[in-house]
């Protein structure tokens, strides 16, 4: 047998998960506060979530590449204390992107409170 397929199977779907919502999470996060750079973004989410939700530094800008690639997100570069950073903000795209998925996750979040009074 080639690995524990319980672990495989937690692994896979799990990334798949922590993805879509990490990737809503910013938006939202860009949509409520502004401008932000990727620490920030980190140290929000992790309040927020109470440490919870948090992704890995290496996820987290690998997602705000991804999110700015498809035109959700827009970064600039500034000085802050004699150091660069890099700012992201919300593009208009992201904005009526977020609007819909607001929608979807809405449907979602009831979905799972009705599951939630299933008996098992």
């Amino acid at each position: 047998m080639l690995g524990d397929p319980k672990k495989k199977a937690l692994k896979k779907l799990g990334k798949e998960l922590h993805s879509g919502l990490y990737s809503y999470l910013i938006l939202s996060l860009l949509n409520r506060e502004g401008e932000l750079h990727g620490y920030a973004i980190r140290k929000r989410l992790a309040e927020l979530s109470e440490g919870r939700i948090v992704p890995s530094e290496g996820a987290l800008y690998d997602i705000l590449k991804s999110l700015k690639k498809i035109g959700l997100v827009q970064d600039e570069w500034a000085e802050v204390g004699g150091r660069p950073r890099k700012y992201y903000s919300l593009t208009k795209l992201g904005r009526e992107v977020l609007d819909e998925l607001k929608d979807e996750v809405d449907g979602i979040m009831s979905v799972l409170e009705n599951m939630g009074r299933w008996q098992v």
